[in-house]
C-alpha cells in the first residue's frame, strides 16, 4: 500500500510520543490479554503492525510476536526499529484477509490496532479478514482491533482533525488530517507540515481511504465470523477497543 510506504518515516510524528505511545500501548494491551484468555498467552500475531508500535512493544514484555503488515515499506522500518532495540520479532508482508493462509501457525492472540480493518473497502473483506483471524487463533484466544468510532463522528467534507505540533532535532512539524466524507466512505489526507529556514514550509501529505462502519457492525461481523464474547472496551487513548474470544472446540 502506497499510502503507508510513503508515510512509514514520517508515522511517529502522529503520536505526542511515540516511545510513550509503544510502552503504554503495550501495557493496555498485556492487561487486555491477561484478563480475557483463561490460560497464559505468549504468542501474538499483530496483522497490520506498521512501523511496529505494538510488536515492539508487547516483545520488550516477554510475548513471542510475530507481525506482518500489507505496507512492505512500513514493515522495513519496523524490521529496523526491532533491530535497533534488540528485539526478536518475527516480520512479514501480508494481507490480513490472507493472515491464516501467510502464517499457518497457532497463536493465543491476534491485534489490529490504529483503525487498520476498516482500510478494508467492503464488509465481504472485513469478514475474510475475520475469518483468518479467527483460523490463527487456538481455542480460547482472543482478537483484539482498536477502531475509531466512526459512529461518534460528525461527517461532512473538508473537516480538519489537528494531531499538534511536533518537534524533531530542533526541526517542527504540524500534523493534522482533513476528513472528505461520501456515505460511509471516507478520503484521508495526512499533512505534515516542517518549518524551514528563512521562514518557508515544506508539506508532505499522504492520502487515504477509510470505510467507515460503525463498531456495532464490526462486533457483529466477527460474531458471524464465529467469535464470541464479543465486547467493547473504551480507552481514552487509542480510541475503543473490541476484544473477542474463538470458542473452544
Amino acid at each position: 500500500m502506497n499510502f503507508y510506504d510513503d508515510l512509514a518515516p514520517f508515522y511517529h510524528l502522529v503520536f505526542s510520543d511515540w516511545e510513550e505511545g509503544i510502552e503504554a500501548g503495550a501495557r493496555r494491551l498485556d492487561e487486555i490479554i491477561r484478563e480475557s484468555c483463561l490460560n497464559e498467552a505468549k504468542r501474538v500475531l499483530d496483522v497490520s503492525c506498521g512501523i511496529g508500535t505494538q510488536a515492539l512493544g508487547l516483545a520488550r514484555l516477554g510475548y513471542a510476536v510475530t507481525a506482518s503488515d500489507i505496507s512492505p515499506g512500513a514493515v522495513d522500518r519496523a524490521r529496523s526499529e526491532a533491530d535497533r532495540r534488540e528485539l526478536r520479532i518475527d516480520f512479514a508482508v501480508a494481507d490480513m484477509r490472507e493472515a491464516y493462509d501467510h502464517h499457518r501457525k497457532p497463536f493465543d492472540v491476534v491485534v489490529s490496532f490504529h483503525n487498520s480493518v476498516t482500510h478494508l473497502p467492503t464488509e465481504e473483506d472485513i469478514s475474510l479478514a475475520f475469518e483468518q483471524f479467527k483460523k490463527c487463533l487456538v481455542p480460547g484466544g482472543i482478537c483484539v482491533i482498536n477502531v475509531r468510532d466512526y459512529d461518534a463522528e460528525e461527517r461532512g467534507i473538508g473537516m480538519i482533525k489537528p494531531f499538534g505540533v511536533r518537534t524533531e532535532n530542533d526541526t517542527r512539524y504540524v500534523v493534522f488530517q482533513v476528513w472528505d466524507f461520501e456515505g460511509d466512505v471516507c478520503d484521508v489526507s495526512l499533512y505534515f507540515v516542517r518549518e524551514e529556514e528563512r521562514g518557508e514550509c515544506r508539506t508532505h501529505v499522504f492520502r487515504t481511504r477509510y470505510y467507515a462502519t460503525g463498531i456495532d457492525s464490526l462486533m457483529r461481523l466477527l460474531s458471524q465470523a464465529g467469535f464470541s464474547k464479543v465486547r467493547r472496551l473504551d480507552n481514552p487513548f487509542e480510541g475503543p477497543i473490541v476484544v473477542a474470544v474463538k470458542p473452544d472446540e
